[in-house]
């Protein structure tokens, strides 16, 4: 998961975006925009203030948010309030440290089943029960769905009556970086807001903040596209300028240990942004993702858009139980191909 960031080093742009809706009314937000901008993190720092002992919709609360010293803020920091409910995919909810449910953690346990990578619909009808039950501390419930596209239509239709309808004193917060895979009767029914670009300045110094070396930052912002979140997961995965400039030469070559540790969505995403780039360099505009010095010369442009569309294809299929070792070797032969293809 990319929206990594925690509450307490919440960059200036999210908690801007925090206030402004904190000062609107509405039972139900949909946080919408590409990933890496921070949903996640702002999802969960409305929840924590709706929730907060201390905040009463005052200028100054809505400004503040929650107060990160209360009963309710220490139950959400340590993941265990009464009253907050987390709809996610079980591989998310392990990546972030949230409880799973005691039977799927047994199955989970047990090999019975792997976790789940959508969110299952038997968690979303947990959560309308949820949704029906009296608070427990007395300041309403919260329900928080991340990331919101993970549901599938028998899931998102278990959740539209009580969307529409919430009974009693719930509020509703889904976030996603793909609004368009959602039902639009979802859409519909919540308020939209589209997450803020940061300025380039500020998510510099936000990464340099979270001890990404400057030496790496400018580079790695621009490799995931100006998403900071995303810029920082590269770090923490151990990229840096310099194996981000090794790609392209090494892909020409037919090198696959530039890719050594990496997961299989991380190498397909980084082939499509350098596809990207020597598509745009061929059109005569400037690189996006990689450094016009770092990329091989460019190949045809036939066989650059045929490499991205085989790309396009392997996307819809990138999560699927492939020999990893085997398909690295054919992403990466495919891309060696078509990078020295004349034709």
């Amino acid at each position: 998961m990319s929206d990594i960031v925690e509450a307490e080093v919440l960059p200036p742009w999210l908690a801007a975006q925090r206030t402004a809706l904190l000062g609107q009314r509405g039972h139900a937000w949909l946080l919408q925009g590409p990933s890496g901008l921070g949903q996640y993190s702002l999802a969960l720092e409305l929840v924590r203030a709706w929730l907060c002992d201390r905040f009463d919709g005052s200028a100054e609360s809505v400004a503040r948010g929650a107060c990160g010293e209360c009963g309710s803020c220490h139950a959400i920091d340590v993941h265990a309030h009464a009253d907050l409910c987390v709809l996610m995919p079980e591989t998310a909810m392990i990546d972030l440290g949230w409880p799973l449910a005691e039977k799927a953690q047994s199955d989970i346990d047990d090999k019975k089943r792997k976790a789940s990578k959508e969110i299952r619909v038997e968690a979303m009808r947990d959560a309308v029960e949820f949704s029906q039950r009296t608070s427990a501390r007395g300041r309403g419930k919260a329900v928080l769905v991340y990331p919101a596209e993970r549901m599938n239509h028998v899931t998102a239709n278990a959740l539209l009556k009580t969307l529409e309808e919430p009974p009693g004193d719930v509020k509703f917060v889904l976030a996603t970086g793909a609004a368009h895979q959602l039902l639009p009767t979802i859409r519909s029914r919540c308020m939209g807001h589209n997450m803020a670009w940061p300025d380039t300045a500020d998510a510099l110094q936000w990464l340099q903040a979270q001890d990404v070396a400057a030496v790496d930052a400018a580079t790695l912002l621009s490799a995931a596209g100006g998403r900071p979140d995303d810029a920082l997961k590269m770090a923490r995965g151990g990229q840096s300028a310099r194996t981000w400039a090794l790609v392209p030469k090494a892909v020409a070559r037919g090198d696959v240990t530039v890719f050594a540790d990496w997961a299989m969505a991380q190498v397909v995403d980084a082939l499509q942004k350098l596809c990207h780039d020597l598509l745009v360099v061929h059109s005569g505009a400037v690189p996006r993702f990689f450094a016009d010095a770092d990329l091989p010369p460019a190949a045809s442009m036939h066989a650059l858009t045929r490499w991205s569309k085989e790309l396009g294809a392997t996307v819809r299929v990138v999560e699927h139980p492939f020999n990893s070792g085997l398909m690295l070797e054919t992403l990466v032969s495919r891309a060696q191909t078509a990078l020295n293809s004349k034709r």
